[in-house]
């Protein structure tokens, strides 16, 4: 016998006795127990008495409920991350709002005897005990063959959409006294079972009058097993699920993926009681495990094809961002930049290796891309690697892999990115910070074109197009000893030189609105453009950093300034403005802007000088040009 008493409430004191199997509470006047509280949903939650033990249901309340058990808080429904629990004598559940809750005690007499309160269900199937009803179905004919016909319609698909219609199929055919079926999968976001399929034999699939029962889902999850209800009504009790799609009798079995339940099919008939048996159990079972795998595999692909959609649109977005880059590169309108433009157009197609040299910044590695980009490898790996960025010993690891077991960590075989890379192309940047020791590696795949991975006693051969970068002066780095003189040799093969910025001031307006439209369109925020003094300044500044200074210059400019506003000199950094304000102290009024800059340069060419002594050496230097280029600039000005 359950007594439940009002300890806290509108309701304070009220207490009932209730000797059946399921009951409801809330607000509404068909609950067993009535609680006139406003934080109340109208069926709020239940009590069910299985296996000899009592429990109590949330019935996914506004406000969700709590189970007090000792010392114990269990937190159900709204917030917690179950919907039922065992209930203890002395037990209080707390429902309604959680600052001012309904206070409920409970009080278990004796066990009730199945005369008194109806035995829950009629016959379990347990998962656990699956091989014992394979093999007595295997042991009747009749009810093997029945099971080997559906199991040949149930379609492995990878569309859900077409699993679910044959599942629709397997079980009408493999039930002929089913008239409904109604298949509801765990839903994690609302910790919920949402309908999938609802159908009506001969009818088809309909939304009508198909609410799976709570109280059905409960018993399957508990008991983790298929389920027979002879008597619906009488045996799980006159629910607004069972009552209100007029169910006599039912079956539910769940399906699951290891000890998950991710799922839970339901069938019933609406015209007669005690119409399924033992047998029928047992085939719904046999049959829900391999749907179990079937909808396992249509929801894995169903993500897989998720991400595969979201990785597409971000390499097409990156690819489109690369692509844009390279084009605007090509665009450049400087003579020198044309010159690098026709080189590499010359040697993309070969396997020729190619050493671009440049300052920071100037854009070595977009032309290293465009090289395999517009080559016949453009269909393989295009692979850039930074060789200062990582220390030695993961750096060898990187480039030419590793065997399980080569060093502390090494718990698999590890593919390096020249085998990733195998038929395509690899940059190199910074080529001059790789280890001495490492170099040698470097000049075997050159030649032979052979890898060995870290740890392994055999070689692989590989075929990729080799593509080096430096900022250094790579013949002062040989002569120092840092760097290998026959790989030095190896990679110098087709040599590309990357002029600075300030030696192609006419490329600095295409960089300046490509990277315009790039972070307008990135922050959303549109601006007016740039007036000409602005683009001057710019164009005037020598920009030690090359195009990655700029385009950081410029993202800076599009978020300060107002939207639809015009960049002007006040928007622009300081160090710029003082370029600027150099150009109107020294240049001439007036002429053309090549003319204006020539004569700023040399005006500073002519202080550094004074500067520094006259030595053309450590003005050179100071400059950040090399002594052969000083020469050819004084040659110029006739300095």
């Amino acid at each position: 016998m359950l007594v439940l008493e009002v300890l806290e409430g509108t309701d304070k004191g009220r207490k009932i006795e209730i000797g059946k199997q399921e009951i409801s509470i809330g607000r509404d006047n068909r609950n067993d127990l009535v609680i006139n509280d406003i934080h109340v949903s109208s069926f709020h939650g239940k009590f069910i008495y299985e296996n000899g033990k009592w429990f109590y249901w949330d019935n996914n309340s506004t406000n969700g409920s709590a189970v007090i058990r000792g010392d114990e808080k269990i937190v159900l429904g709204l917030g917690g991350t179950t919907n039922a629990c065992e209930i203890l004598d002395g037990s209080v559940v707390l429902i309604g709002s959680a600052k001012k809750p309904v206070l409920i005690g409970v009080s278990l007499g004796r066990t009730m005897s199945s005369s008194e309160i109806g035995h829950a269900l009629d016959l379990v199937a347990r998962i656990q005990d699956l091989e014992k009803y394979q093999k007595k179905i295997s042991e009747d004919a009749v009810n093997l063959g029945r099971l080997y016909h559906v199991l040949c319609r149930l379609k492995w698909d990878l569309d859900l959409a077409k699993v679910m219609d044959s599942t629709e199929e397997a079980v009408f055919e493999l039930l002929p006294k089913a008239t409904h079926l109604c298949l509801a999968l765990h839903d994690n976001v609302t910790n919920s079972f949402l309908p999938m399929l609802c159908s009506e034999r001969g009818k088809g699939k309909t939304k009508e009058n198909f609410i799976i029962s709570n109280t059905i889902i409960l018993k399957v999850i508990e008991n983790k097993a298929a389920i027979l209800v002879g008597s619906a009504p009488d045996e799980v009790g006159e629910t607004e699920s069972i009552m209100g799609a007029k169910i006599l009798s039912t079956m539910a079995t769940p399906l699951w993926s290891g000890e998950e339940i991710i799922g839970v099919l339901q069938v019933d008939n609406r015209d007669s009681a005690k119409i399924f048996k033992q047998d029928d159990l047992y085939l719904f079972l046999l049959l829900a495990r391999q749907l179990s795998l079937a909808i396992q595999n249509a929801l894995l692909y169903e993500k897989l094809q998720i991400a595969e959609k979201k990785l597409e649109g971000e390499n097409k977005y990156l690819k489109g961002e690369e692509e844009k880059k390279r084009l605007t590169f090509a665009q450049c309108s400087s003579k020198v930049m044309a010159q690098v433009y026709d080189k590499a157009q010359k040697v993309k197609d070969t396997r020729v290796t190619v050493l671009i040299e440049g300052e920071t910044g100037t854009g070595k590695e977009i032309l290293a891309s465009m090289i395999h980009y517009t080559s016949n490898r453009r269909e393989k790996l295009f692979v850039a690697v930074n060789c200062a960025a990582m220390p030695e010993s993961l750096l060898e690891s990187e480039l030419f892999g590793h065997k399980k077991g080569a060093f502390t960590g090494a718990d698999r075989d590890k593919k390096g990115l020249f085998e990733t890379a195998d038929g395509g192309t690899m940059f190199l940047d910074e080529v001059t910070e790789m280890p001495i020791s490492l170099q040698s590696k470097l000049l075997r795949v050159l030649q032979e074109g052979e890898i060995r991975p870290v740890g392994s006693t055999t070689s692989r051969t590989v075929d990729v197009r080799i593509i080096a970068a430096t900022n250094r002066d790579i013949k002062s780095e040989v002569s120092a000893g840092r760097f290998r003189e026959d790989l030095y040799y190896r990679l110098n093969v087709f040599p590309i030189r990357i002029p600075p910025l300030r030696e192609r001031r006419e490329d600095i307006p295409i960089f300046v609105n490509f990277f315009l439209q790039k972070y307008s369109r990135d922050f959303g925020k549109a601006v007016g453009g740039i007036s000409q003094e602005a683009m001057n300044a710019l164009s005037s500044y020598d920009w030690p950093g090359n195009i990655r200074e700029l385009e950081n210059e410029i993202q800076r400019l599009v978020l300060v300034v107002e939207p639809e506003q015009i960049i002007t000199m006040e928007h622009l950094s300081s160090h710029i403005r003082k370029v600027e304000m150099l150009i109107e102290e020294v240049a001439p009024e007036g002429g053309t802007l090549r003319a204006r800059m020539e004569e700023v340069e040399k005006w500073i060419l002519i202080n550094a000088l004074k500067e520094n002594g006259g030595n053309k050496s450590i003005t050179a230097r100071v400059l950040g040009i090399s002594r052969e280029g000083l020469h050819k600039k004084l040659q110029k000005y006739g300095l």
